[in-house]
């Protein structure tokens, strides 16, 4: 069924409907772009949420960055950045596949509306001037006709008339002749324009309108199924972006299970442990025989705790809370930091050496590599004076060469703190270069004399590692056992890892810094947390 058959005389109607149907299309256009400003506005404000707890990137050098629970906060937050993106994805994908298509398809079918109306209109128009021409040729018509009767009548009367003469009589009747062939056209004139009337009548409602109303029939189906499909990609946009959504949200979760509590708490122990030993017996002092203030046989050489470490505080009781006291006094300052970290307790400052050595070690492996680049080139232009001055890298020579020097010395001055500190662990080499007159480098070996070797390739590393201590001696015999109670994945440098309940042979005990030396079956040695396994030493 179409609307030229059934809805031939429902001409308003259909312009309703059709201009309806274009509203609907323009309603869901503005439907999905306020859709795509929430979608953006909760991108953005997860975004700002992602940033506003994500740490700094001072903050990210804090202790508390390298525990597990931490870091997977942290990964929270990445992930809850990926999934803003998605929305925004979907926002985007949206305006695209469906406003702006939509949009644009809308003004076609405007535009072909108004031509089918226009034509609808030209039809009507066209009709209409033919009825006004029939219209009047039947006025003519029948004005004609009437005077031909006048005319017609005049003849007879004066035909009977006996006082008139026979030229008034000839005359009337010529008059009611040409009245008569008048009329008679003016009917031929009214029935042609009748039957072309009937005829473009015909073509008007049994072929003309029926054609514009199909077609605006075909457009509004059209119009239907564009709209349908922009409904289907309101939902298919959404659901192409949530295999990525649901791998945020797995991300999420695997960030949970990755937390690992046992960890964080070795992580809190190495960073905080002070390397003090707990507080001996407070010694009784006779008044009554003179106050003895010497230690006993048992305790010489050994410090008695932390009175003893912290100097000025050794005759004051050594509490393992701080008591808060909102009264300022001189207990209360802070220790000043030294360059040597000698106001961190041992275990820290030993820490904080080797790091000090390691950013060290990083900037004067540059400036070497710096200085050797500076020495090429020079050599370059002394043998291609087209291509740069020799004299022109002096400067820079000349300053990379104090940096060294500079360097050098803090290298020295670390590695000496660090061995008063009990530092363990590897000792760092490096080869010295100093600089000749052009601008050559000179090998000197670990004692100062003059090598014949050649300058080394800035490939090779500057640095040498020497082994681990424990692997430069013979080995030693095991002096106990142990069984782990705890998996530990042994990733800093001279630890050993270990797997829930494996034995290993116990090489060295724990020293007072909570760390046990231990060997498996196959030579491999390393360092443990003593309070992961339990021991058991041979007697």
């Amino acid at each position: 069924m179409d609307w030229g058959t059934e809805l031939w005389d429902q001409y308003d109607i259909i312009e309703k409907h059709t201009q309806s149907g274009l509203e609907l299309v323009e309603k869901y256009v503005k439907f999905v772009k306020e859709r795509t400003e929430i979608e953006q506005n909760y991108a953005k404000q997860l975004r700002n949420l992602s940033k506003k707890y994500n740490p700094k990137r001072s903050g990210k050098d804090e202790p508390e960055c390298r525990l597990s629970s931490y870091q997977s906060f942290l990964d929270i937050l990445n992930e809850m950045n990926d999934y803003a993106g998605q929305r925004e994805l979907i926002a985007e994908n949206m305006m695209m596949n469906i406003c702006i298509d939509l949009t644009k398809y809308l003004q076609e079918l405007k535009q072909e509306r108004k031509m089918y109306l226009m034509d609808a209109k030209k039809a009507q128009q066209s009709l209409e001037s033919t009825y006004k021409q029939l219209d009047s040729s039947k006025k003519r018509f029948e004005r004609e006709w009437r005077e031909a009767e006048r005319a017609a009548q005049y003849a007879e009367k004066t035909d009977q008339d006996i006082n008139a003469t026979k030229a008034d009589v000839e005359k009337a009747k010529q008059q009611a002749h040409m009245r008569a062939h008048v009329a008679e056209e003016c009917k031929n004139d009214y029935a042609a324009q009748l039957q072309k009337y009937n005829k473009e009548k015909n073509q008007f409602y049994f072929n003309d309108m029926p054609l514009i109303f199909n077609k605006l029939q075909d457009l509004d189906e059209r119009r239907v199924r564009k709209v349908a499909q922009g409904y289907i990609l309101f939902s298919d946009t959404e659901k192409h972006v949530m295999p990525i959504i649901g791998k945020c949200l797995e991300g999420i979760t695997k960030a949970g299970t990755n937390v690992n509590e046992k960890n964080d708490s070795l992580i809190v122990i190495e960073q905080n442990k002070s390397g003090f030993e707990r507080p001996g017996d407070v010694e009784f002092e006779d008044y009554s025989q003179g106050i003895n203030r010497a230690s006993s046989d048992s305790s010489l050489g050994t410090p008695k705790g932390p009175m003893d470490l912290l100097g000025k505080n050794r005759n004051k009781n050594f509490w393992l809370f701080s008591k808060k006291s909102k009264k300022f006094t001189p207990e209360r300052i802070m220790p000043t930091v030294t360059e040597d970290f000698g106001h961190l307790p041992p275990e820290q400052r030993r820490k904080r050496l080797q790091q000090k050595l390691e950013e060290i070690c990083k900037e004067l492996q540059k400036e070497v590599d710096q200085s050797e680049a500076l020495g090429k080139m020079k050599d370059v232009y002394e043998k291609n004076p087209q291509m740069g001055d020799p004299a022109s890298l002096a400067s820079q020579i000349n300053q990379t060469s104090q940096n060294i020097d500079r360097l050098r010395g803090e290298l020295n001055k670390y590695e000496t703190w660090l061995a008063e500190a009990g530092g363990r662990g590897d000792t760092l080499r490096y080869k010295s270069h100093t600089f000749n007159n052009n601008g050559a480098h000179d090998v000197l070996s670990p004692d100062g004399a003059h090598s014949d070797e050649s300058t080394p390739d800035p490939s090779q590393a500057i640095y040498a590692e020497f082994d681990d201590d424990f692997e430069d001696e013979e080995l030693t015999a095991p002096i106990g056992k142990c069984t782990a109670m705890y998996s530990f994945p042994g990733a800093s440098e001279g630890t050993i890892s270990m797997q829930e309940g494996e034995i290993l042979a116990v090489v060295e005990e724990d020293k007072g810094d909570g760390w046990t030396r231990v060997r498996r079956n196959n030579g491999d040695e390393g360092y443990i947390p003593t309070s992961y396994v339990t021991i058991s030493i041979n007697k």
